[in-house]
């Protein structure tokens, strides 16, 4: 991105940071209640953090949203959403990130997300020609990676929870995670930023693992778990690196 294209997502983050809320509030707002909190929103994150090499623009949107849907912050929503358009999201991958998190968030969140996209899908004149098919050609599968990640499952759980193990081959696995509109490394980036957002660890190696096999760098975990030290707190944060850390010492170089 050129500096010119970059100034402007800067003054555009500016009208949607987290201390802003919304196009109609005022700076003067939150100066009049926190202004240390206006310090760190312009200086630390705006200044610095989305300017940090290692993640595009692009990825820091999905980051944003990935975890805003997860913890169902729909105040920020819309504001974020223009800016990961404006950052190259296309609309097609905004429908595929709102739906992908329904499975890993919870309907509610996606369903709170859906209604704060349509009116920004109705503002820029995004049309349902525009958006991912409902039921597309799907990718091809790894069959034996797929019949591991299966067996061993089916082998913890069949017994006790053969619903969640069915649905989770035939419906996540077997089609979820194989519809186009995301490229897979875009759908690991977006599930790592939701377990990390929600504290959800106990997935975190499983899908760090899947999502570096699908091109995500340690660079790019790295600094994503960065960025989204901001939006999710650091708790969740330092709850996540131990995970991330064990994944990366393991992972053949």
């Amino acid at each position: 991105m050129n500096l010119f294209a970059l100034t402007l997502a800067s003054f555009s983050l500016l009208a949607s940071a987290p201390v802003l809320a919304d196009s109609t509030r005022l700076r003067e707002d939150v100066r009049a209640v926190a202004p240390a909190l206006e310090k760190y929103a312009l200086g630390t994150l705006l200044g610095e953090v989305w300017k940090r090499p290692g993640l595009s623009l692009r990825d820091r949107s999905i980051v944003t949203l990935a975890a805003l849907i997860t913890r169902n912050q729909t105040v920020e929503m819309a504001d974020y959403l223009d800016l990961a358009l404006d950052n190259g999201v296309k609309p097609a991958e905004v429908s595929e990130i709102i739906t992908h998190l329904a499975f890993y968030s919870g309907w509610g969140n996606a369903m709170s997300a859906v209604a704060t996209a349509k009116d920004v899908f109705a503002a820029r004149k995004i049309t349902p020609d525009q958006l991912a098919a409902a039921s597309p050609n799907l990718l091809a599968l790894n069959e034996a990676a797929e019949a591991d990640r299966a067996r061993r499952v089916g082998d913890q759980f069949g017994a006790v929870f053969p619903g969640v193990v069915q649905y989770t081959t035939d419906v996540l696995f077997r089609d979820l995670w194989l519809r186009p509109g995301l490229a897979p490394r875009d759908r690991s980036l977006v599930t790592i930023s939701s377990l990390v957002a929600s504290g959800q660890v106990a997935q975190l190696a499983g899908h760090l693992t899947i999502g570096m096999n699908n091109g995500l760098t340690q660079t790019e975990i790295a600094e994503a778990t960065t960025h989204l030290a901001f939006y999710v707190g650091w708790p969740n944060v330092f709850s996540a690196m131990p995970v991330a850390k064990d994944v990366f010492e393991k992972r053949p170089r």
